[in-house]
């Protein structure tokens, strides 16, 4: 007996090629949303790093002005 495929699809295929359509769309939607939070994660890095270097830069500004302080020598103990 040999079937012959009608002209219409079966509620199965388009079922089927719905659920394919939309999970090709959630996939681009997540894509799309990762990307943007990859982008605003780069952007904050790169703006915490620009503040941290221009904290050491006066940092190292502000310690010539200081003068070095000298570090406190610790004396060893000695067992008698």
């Amino acid at each position: 007996m040999v079937s012959r495929k009608s002209a219409e699809p079966s509620a199965v295929s388009v079922a089927r090629a719905n659920r394919r359509r939309l999970a090709q769309e959630e996939g681009a939607r997540a894509m799309i949303d990762v990307e943007q939070r990859a982008a605003a994660l780069r952007k904050n890095m790169e703006r915490l790093r620009a503040l941290r270097e221009a904290k050491q830069a006066e940092e190292a500004l502000a310690r010539p002005a200081l003068g070095e302080v000298p570090k406190k020598q610790r004396g060893r103990l000695r067992s008698r």
